[in-house]
């Protein structure tokens, strides 16, 4: 009888054993599924279209994604850490934000985290991009953000001010630990093509976040021909933005000068604010852009968004938002849609 009572002590303590060693194991190292939903319906019109586009569209406020990162404690305050994020179409249920985009073409990358702050390597975030997004309104938004779509995507005025995807491919970045609100952050990407050199591609911004006042800085240097759309084979991008907030309403600046090397010159400005309205925001925006071309005179192009965003939970929301565009020599653009946006 006492042989069994401690047989069968000695298998509960080796069961505890095996529980806690396999609770440490989780413990050193973590994997998650993760992502989101986004779609809209509405009319669309850009500047210098013949009519009006109805569409359902994917994507409204954020580009729908989904994504896996983990990490794995290596001891001491250091961790590996990786992304692999993929963006999607809801409306059509294709892969990528737009034809031909690579698989893990929101970000893909690997690196290493500590005391030190942290390094990754893949594809990373553009930093400008990054600075862009945080200082606006309407956030990542590629269809109601004006400053975004003034900046990343083409229009009747010609390609887009900034030739950079919203990640650099062949990129390592490190990212400062936060000091007081404070933090940084390093890119450098290579050509990823044997022979050409000088076609590497620099970019840094710093991020301010402390109080009800925050800011940014950011610069990028591309020098990859195979990047460039509108001409050019080098370009310096620059921006400054800042965010007040009191009480229920932000506001928020960015400027943005962007350099080619092909004379033509764009500088953008944009304002904002938004404001708490009992659950929901009310969001608005205007940004204008003034293209130098090598001949011919200046092209302007300025547009104004309103927009509402509701939440229905912590994960989902609806909104309804409105674009309003005019530029130089082009019949003017409005569009209106409404959606819904989901976390995972």
């Amino acid at each position: 009888m006492h042989t069994d009572c401690r047989g069968r002590w000695s298998k509960g303590v080796a069961a505890l054993a095996l529980c806690a060693l396999a609770g440490a194991v989780h413990a050193q190292s973590s994997v998650s599924l993760y992502g989101l939903a986004d779609s809209f319906a509405g009319v669309v019109r850009t500047p210098g279209a013949s009519g009006n586009t109805w569409q359902v569209g994917s994507g409204g406020m954020t580009t729908s994604y989904w994504g896996m990162s983990g990490s794995e404690d290596l001891g001491d305050g250091l961790k590996t850490v990786f992304t692999l994020e993929s963006f999607y179409r809801v409306n059509g249920g294709q892969t990528g934000s737009f034809d031909g985009q690579s698989f893990f073409g929101r970000r893909a990358f690997v690196g290493l985290s500590g005391r030190f702050g942290e390094l990754t390597l893949g594809r990373n975030d553009s930093l400008l991009f990054v600075s862009t997004l945080l200082f606006n309104p309407f956030g990542n938004s590629f269809v109601f953000s004006p400053v975004v779509v003034h900046s990343f995507l083409g229009s009747a005025m010609g390609a887009a001010s900034v030739q950079s995807d919203t990640a650099i491919d062949d990129s390592i970045v490190y990212h400062t630990p936060e000091v007081g609100g404070l933090s940084a952050s390093l890119l450098y990407s290579n050509a990823g093509i044997a022979g050409h050199a000088g076609q590497a591609n620099y970019s840094a911004n710093v991020l301010y976040f402390a109080g009800p006042f925050s800011a940014t800085a950011a610069v990028q240097s591309l020098h990859t021909a195979s990047l460039f759309l509108n001409g050019a084979t080098e370009q310096t991008a620059w921006l400054v933005g800042g965010a007040y907030r009191l009480d229920a309403l932000k506001l928020y600046f960015q400027y943005e000068r962007v350099d080619n090397n092909n004379e033509v010159t764009d500088d953008t400005v944009q304002v904002g604010a938004s404001a708490q309205v009992g659950t929901g925001s009310v969001l608005v925006s205007w940004a204008g852009t003034r293209r130098r071309p090598v001949q011919g005179s200046d092209i302007r192009w300025s547009t104004v968004a309103l927009g509402y965003d509701y939440p229905l939970s912590k994960r989902t929301d609806v909104y309804a938002a409105w674009r309003y565009d005019t530029m130089t020599s082009m019949s003017s653009g409005s569009s209106v849609g409404a959606g819904i946006r989901m976390k995972f």
